[in-house]
């Protein structure tokens, strides 16, 4: 069911696709040997191909093609065994050739699909149209010269995969979900690093709103976001942006946007091109690509199990429910931290404790699982004295928090700070005593019938005794002594 916007004139739809631009992982550019690597000097990683010098022949990156169809192939996508590489023309300062080597009728991936696992349980699948294989433009820098623009060509050529989806999300929380998908998927089977504070991934998203039902309305298209929350942010400004000027009684003009992170809004950057203004025809220098099926059966056999396939395995294999396997599978590293945990403790146990508590506790921090300072192993210590209630679920919540103060292991803090549960039940009944003997009124009221003051008195011996009896020996020995 759509998500809908309300204006002062009734209900509105949102209809977004997303068009991701993901950088693929290879040592070397699209067409050129020039470096890939992030972080050197301007203008370093530059051949003679990459600055459009006269003559130079591009020649294809196969490292490239492997992983365009390794993405294809995880996605469930056509690998078509004919692609071809288009020229794209238009003004690119930052591009010397002058045109864009990209793909356009033919590309390299057809149609696919990805599944988002909604925050109520439910699937949603999401098509992707194609992939194809593009390079990249340089960099214009502003920032040196107020009066002049200095160029990166270290980008120029490198090989992008612009994965584009059908239009068929409809908030701006599908859209951040597909995102965070498609970046968990290229991140598994390792054909694009995911990081977007370096480029390596960024998304363009359409967005345009119409009345239930309606025939579409005019897209927007908002340039270039790099984080899953600008993403978020850009898109809810938009439909927004939309619907009031359509109901003030204006138009939507078809345009490229970009989104203003500081200001939280999106603004007009260029009018936008159709597909006939850029002028494709295919490139004169390069054949058509054609793959033989064996080339792509061993790219196949080389999938290692992807995020679905892993979520449906804990869900079987560990009784996970589809919200707990889906946030662990959601990050190859979480996932790997996990299997540490479920391999020697309860798995309901570790995925609660990972996604409920360490997750929370590493959020604040701001770090991931693969830079916290807490290891499976550690983690696993805590667990395994919750499981032979040597500390109770509240206590080990004060645990873990001494762990990422201290680094010390679970069993040392627990004697270090005296924490250890009490099983014993005649220490326990001599606290209940104590509480009862301090509330007499209490307990001639819940002996007439106010059963509710059992939670005030399981509260009372709790914080008599520091929080370290036994819950369930608390409960069991108080029902017995309250019976009279």
């Amino acid at each position: 069911m759509a998500n809908l916007i309300r204006g002062n004139s009734g209900d509105w739809e949102i209809v977004i696709g997303l068009e991701v631009h993901a950088q693929v992982t290879a040592q070397s550019k699209l067409f050129s040997g020039a470096s890939t690597q992030f972080g050197n000097e301007p203008n370093t990683n530059v051949s003679f191909i990459d600055a459009g010098m006269p003559g130079m022949l591009p020649v294809i990156n196969e490292m490239a093609i492997e992983q365009a169809v390794r993405t294809g192939l995880a996605i469930g996508a056509k690998i078509n065994r004919k692609s071809v590489f288009d020229r794209k023309n238009y003004f690119y300062p930052d591009l010397p050739q002058g045109y864009q080597i990209s793909q356009f009728l033919d590309p390299i991936v057809g149609k696919g699909e990805v599944l988002l696992d909604m925050p109520d349980g439910s699937i949603k699948k999401v098509g992707v149209t194609r992939i194809h294989l593009e390079q990249d433009a340089g960099k214009s820098l502003h920032e040196y010269n107020p009066k002049h623009t200095y160029i990166d060509l270290n980008r120029a050529g490198v090989t992008l995969m612009e994965i584009v989806s059908e239009p068929e999300m409809s908030s701006a929380d599908e859209a951040a979900a597909y995102l965070k998908k498609l970046r968990a998927i290229v991140r598994y089977i390792g054909s694009c690093d995911g990081d977007m504070e370096k480029g390596n991934m960024r998304c363009d998203a359409n967005v345009s709103v119409r009345k239930p039902g309606g025939a579409l309305g005019t897209r927007c298209e908002i340039k270039n976001v790099n984080s899953v929350r600008f993403l978020h942010k850009a898109i809810e400004f938009e439909a927004m942006r939309q619907v009031e000027i359509l109901e003030s009684g204006g138009k939507i003009d078809q345009e490229t946007r970009l989104f203003d992170s500081s200001k939280g809004e999106t603004r007009t950057m260029r009018s936008k091109e159709d597909a006939m203004d850029y002028r494709y025809f295919p490139d004169p220098d390069l054949l058509p690509l054609e793959l033989t099926q064996d080339f792509i059966d061993a790219i196949k056999k080389t999938l290692p199990e992807l995020p679905d396939q892993k979520k449906q395995r804990y869900m079987e294999t560990f009784g996970l429910s589809a919200y707990d396997a889906g946030v662990i599978v959601a990050e190859q590293e979480n996932a790997a931290y996990y299997e540490k945990l479920a391999a020697k403790h309860d798995a309901k146990l570790a995925a609660n404790w990972m996604t409920g508590e360490l997750f929370g506790r590493l959020n604040k921090l701001g770090v991931d699982i693969e830079n916290s300072p807490i290891s499976a192993e550690k983690f696993g210590g805590l667990l395994a004295l919750i499981e032979d209630n040597t500390v109770s679920g509240k206590i080990a919540k004060d645990v873990l928090d001494f762990m990422i103060e201290s680094g010390k292991d679970a069993a040392a803090i627990v004697e270090e700070k005296g924490l250890r549960q009490v099983t014993d039940s005649g220490a326990i009944e001599k606290v209940i005593t104590e509480v009862m003997a301090a509330n007499a009124d209490k307990v001639a009221e819940y002996r007439s019938g106010k059963d509710k003051l059992f939670g005030f008195f399981v509260g009372q011996v709790m914080k008599m005794s520091g929080g370290k009896a036994n819950p369930a020996a608390v409960n069991e020995l108080l029902k017995k002594k309250l019976a009279g």
